[in-house]
């Protein structure tokens, strides 16, 4: 890359050349951040699923608050699933706060699943309700 550069700069005027390098150097550090949301991978928007269950952990981090709820199955089975919500600021401004969800409280989602079938969703944009009463996930 550099010897690259090297010949650039030999055939290019440098004003050129340190453009060229500056548009090189800012689409590099762009696209990881088209890489943050693969929603093709896990995201089926076409299946939303609505589960309930008892809430087991609420981690308030960014990028994404997570919520990891028990699920009883058809067969009785409790599933442990877990949902990726908006980020904390995010949610602070629609109202949330570090205790809006707690362990041990009733919680119905409709998330996106994962296409690969594990038990996991988005939350983002769908619905969530917690002991009763319905929290703000829109986007």
């Amino acid at each position: 890359m550099l010897s690259m550069l090297h010949t650039l700069e030999v055939r290019m005027k440098p004003k050129q050349a340190t453009l060229l390098f500056a548009v090189a150097a800012l689409l590099t550090a762009y696209v990881p951040v088209f890489a943050h949301h693969g929603a093709a991978t896990y995201d089926d928007v076409d299946h939303l699923k609505t589960v309930s269950g008892i809430v087991t952990k609420f981690v308030w981090v960014n990028p994404h608050t997570l919520i990891y709820f028990d699920v009883k199955d058809t067969e009785g089975n409790v599933v442990q699933w877990g949902c990726e919500t908006l980020s904390p600021s995010i949610l602070l401004r629609k109202g949330w706060t570090k205790d809006s969800v707690k362990p041990g409280d009733s919680i119905i989602v409709t998330v996106a699943p994962r296409k690969d079938g594990k038990p996991f969703g988005t939350l983002s944009g769908y619905k969530i309700v917690v002991n009763g009463k319905e929290l703000d996930v829109k986007l």
